[in-house]
């Protein structure tokens, strides 16, 4: 479809629903989960084990296609932990997994086919099972992680930073850089001074941004009719 074809009310049911089935089936899987959580496809969500939280406002897109996946493993010598900041956003495809401790901090967001693992998962001498080979990674606040980009145990990204596509960072990253390539490297500093809106200015004014948002849909949508709906569900022309 070239465009948005649904009534305003159908859309506005989904979105009722899926808050509901978040509060019903998502939330019982976090440790705890802040508030206002936004899940696009929350049933394709794959959350597996415990020690998951997450603060308030977290933006997850996921995809039945393109899931996004929290995981920790606990056992023998390991207990995983994932702990994400307020404001986080995570884009479809977006794997996150721990066997130590994964630590991401206020306003980050993860484009989409992000990988985070604080574990090799198996050692070198041992592939029995996973043996001296986990590291905590934290991420401090704002960090911004492109399309791709791989990180491994032990990292630390400080804040502000912008972690390019496509990179593997396998080094600690100081604040305020950009950094991109396999291994990671510096490839642009920012400007600390510089003022730099983050994703929390997007809700400072309480529940205006997700009604701003429905009052949006209500306007692009205003003309959309259920037959026109069915017409191009069952009979789509080259104007739908």
């Amino acid at each position: 479809m070239r465009k948005e074809h649904r009534p305003f009310i159908i859309k506005d049911w989904l979105n009722r629903f899926g808050r509901w089935y978040i509060e019903r089936f998502i939330r019982p899987q976090f440790d705890s989960l802040g508030v206002c959580p936004s899940i696009l496809n929350p049933r394709s969500l794959e959350i597996f084990g415990r020690n998951i939280s997450a603060g308030d406002h977290l933006h997850l897109i996921s995809d039945p296609n393109n899931p996004v996946k929290l995981t920790s493993w606990s056992g023998k010598g390991m207990d995983g932990h994932i702990t994400i900041g307020n404001y986080v956003l995570i884009s479809p495809g977006t794997q996150i997994m721990s066997a130590d401790h994964v630590k991401i901090g206020d306003n980050c967001m993860f484009a989409a086919s992000c990988y985070v693992s604080d574990s090799d998962w198996h050692g070198l001498y041992n592939r029995t099972r996973p043996f001296r080979c986990t590291k905590p990674i934290t991420l401090g606040d704002n960090v911004w992680v492109g399309h791709g980009a791989k990180i491994g145990k032990g990292v630390t990204i400080g804040d502000n930073s912008v972690v390019a596509a496509g990179s593997v960072v396998v080094k600690d990253v100081p604040a305020n850089v950009v950094v991109g390539g396999n291994p990671a490297k510096v490839i642009k500093e920012l400007n600390p001074k510089r003022r730099m809106l983050k994703r929390d200015t997007l809700f400072a004014g309480g529940d205006f941004y997700w009604e701003n948002q429905s009052e949006l849909d209500r306007y692009v949508m205003s003309g959309n009719t259920w037959w026109g709906w069915l017409k191009s569900v069952f009979a789509p022309t080259r104007n739908d």
